[in-house]
C-alpha cells in the first residue's frame, strides 16, 4: 500500500515549517524538515573549511552528513545545532548549495528514505515536485515578503538576537529571487499543488486547512 506524502512548499520564512509540524503531529506522521538537511550541510561545509561554491566538496560532505533528528532536536556529528543552523549566515549559505545539481542528487534519497508508515509530511521548496511527485496532497505555502520579514523579525527578537528589519526584508527578496530563478528545482508553485496563502491567516487556521484538503484526498 502506497504511504501517504503531504508536501508543503513554499518561500522562505512563510511558516510552512509550523505549519508541517503540526500537521505531522496531528495525524501521527513522520516529519521532515527537508530545508534543515541543507542548512546542516551548510554549517558542515562550513566547519570543514569547504568554500559553499566548491559544488563536488559540499556533495561529499552531503553524502556522509553525520545529522540525526531526535528528541525533538537536529545534531550534527551528534552536537545540538538546532540554534547554529538557523543562523542567517546558514541560511543564505542553505540556499547557494540548494542552487548545485550534485548536492541535490546526494540529498535526494536521504530524504525520500523518510517516507514510512503510515505516513509523511514534509516542508520544502522542491517536495512535491522532485522529491515526492507522487505526494496524496500537495500545498503550496506562501505569504507577503513584509509579513514573512516581521514574523522573522519577531522570531529574532523573541530569542534576544539582534534583528534588522530592512536587512532581513532584503534578504528575503533575495533568497525569493534566487531560489525561483536556479536552474535545478527551481522553487515554483506546481499545477496540482494547493495554494495557501496565510499573510492573514493564524497557524491553527493554516493547519485546519491542511487537514481538510488532505481528508479530501484520501
Amino acid at each position: 500500500m502506497t504511504i501517504a506524502v503531504i508536501t508543503i512548499d513554499g518561500p522562505s520564512a512563510s511558516g510552512k515549517g509550523t505549519v508541517a509540524a503540526l500537521v505531522a503531529a496531528k495525524l501521527g506522521f513522520a516529519y521532515l524538515d527537508s530545508g534543515a538537511l541543507y542548512r546542516l550541510t551548510a554549517l558542515y561545509a562550513q566547519r570543514c573549511g569547504t568554500s559553499w561554491s566548491d559544488e563536488a566538496g559540499v556533495a561529499a560532505l552531503a553524502r556522509t552528513l553525520p545529522a540525526e533528528f531526535r528528541d525533538g532536536g537536529v545534531y550534527l556529528a551528534g552536537e545540538a545545532v538546532d540554534d547554529a543552523i538557523r543562523a542567517e549566515e546558514i541560511g543564505m549559505g542553505a540556499s547557494a548549495i540548494a542552487a548545485l545539481p550534485l548536492v541535490r542528487e546526494a540529498l535526494l534519497e536521504r530524504q525520500r528514505a523518510y517516507r514510512v508508515a503510515p505516513g509523511l509530511v514534509t516542508d520544502g521548496r522542491d517536495m512535491g515536485s522532485v522529491v515526492f511527485p507522487d505526494a496524496s496532497l500537495k500545498v503550496f505555502l506562501t505569504a507577503d515578503a513584509q509579513v514573512r520579514a516581521d514574523r522573522r523579525y519577531k522570531q529574532l527578537i523573541s530569542k534576544e538576537d539582534s534583528a534588522n528589519l530592512p536587512r532581513i526584508l532584503q534578504d528575503i527578496t533575495e533568497r525569493d529571487a534566487r531560489d525561483a530563478a536556479r536552474s535545478v528545482a527551481p522553487l515554483r508553485q506546481e499545477p496540482d499543488a494547493r495554494l495557501l496563502d496565510t499573510s492573514e491567516m493564524t497557524v491553527d487556521l493554516a493547519v485546519a486547512a491542511v487537514l481538510g484538503w488532505f481528508e479530501q484526498s484520501v
